[in-house]
């Protein structure tokens, strides 16, 4: 959910959607139950007796199997059941956390429990024993031409050549695990706080604002304005405006 296009696309889908082959065989004659559908193609559904099938076209869902396989080790993650892939594209089923998505509840308690479910992240995996990475220097390798029409969004405030000089120049920041999406609906609730974290196909070590930046910015779009110094709050720490504007132009450039 990287792009405006991300936050207009990604979510529950609004029509009937095709069911990949893939998933009706994993379904087993039952019927899977369309959940989210994201910018790039990627479908989510439910499986009866609770179990989740992602299934992607054009990512290698191996990648997400094995952080969560290492991330389970030490925090609260969807199991990993079985994963796949075929000529149409990838698949990974889990067995389900308990609660829901964090855009399910009110915001106040939505807002709260993605804050102090992220430092629970943060503090319960150990970056020195983390084999993957979500760092500055290899999110930059794919970096967007922020000249391309569209690219660079007005909200940033800032011109291609001034986008290119602040990203040049990284903040000094505490490695911790990153998430790698800590948007609020990759947060699971229930009615006492948060439960777990999903989607962790980016997960790595980085800069804890790399998270921070994107997860306060995700309150606006699912929330509306007012909700991320009460995510602040709920995290434990206080606003950082020069890093939240480094993460978040690097979260849409790369």
């Amino acid at each position: 959910m990287s792009s405006e296009a991300a936050r207009d696309l990604a979510g529950a889908p609004r029509d009937d959607v095709p069911v990949p082959a893939a998933v009706r065989r994993l379904a087993a004659g039952t019927v899977p139950r369309p959940v989210w559908r994201n910018e790039i193609g990627g479908l989510t559904y439910e499986l009866p007796g609770r179990a989740y099938v992602k299934w992607s076209p054009t990512v290698d869902l191996a990648v997400e199997a094995e952080r969560l396989t290492w991330a389970g080790r030490f925090t609260a993650v969807p199991r990993v059941l079985e994963q796949g892939a075929d000529e149409d594209g990838s698949w990974l089923v889990t067995a389900a956390l308990p609660g829901r998505n964090a855009i399910e509840h009110p915001p106040a308690h939505a807002v709260h429990a993605v804050g102090a479910g992220l430092r629970a992240l943060h503090e319960a995996l150990p970056a020195a024993e983390c084999p993957f990475s979500w760092e500055v220097a290899d999110r930059l390798v794919h970096l967007h031409d922020p000249d391309e029409p569209g690219r660079l969004r007005v909200e940033h405030g800032v011109t291609p050549a001034e986008a290119r000089r602040i990203l040049a120049d990284p903040p000094d920041g505490e490695r911790v695990v990153c998430h790698g999406d800590a948007c609020a609906p990759n947060t699971i609730v229930d009615e006492h706080g948060w439960t777990g974290h999903v989607d962790l196909g980016a997960l790595g070590t980085g800069d804890r604002w790399a998270d921070l930046a994107v997860a306060t910015w995700s309150t606006v779009w699912n929330f509306g304005p007012g909700w991320e110094a009460p995510l602040l709050d709920a995290y434990g720490i206080a606003p950082d405006p020069d890093r939240t504007r480094y993460y978040r132009l690097l979260w849409d450039l790369t």
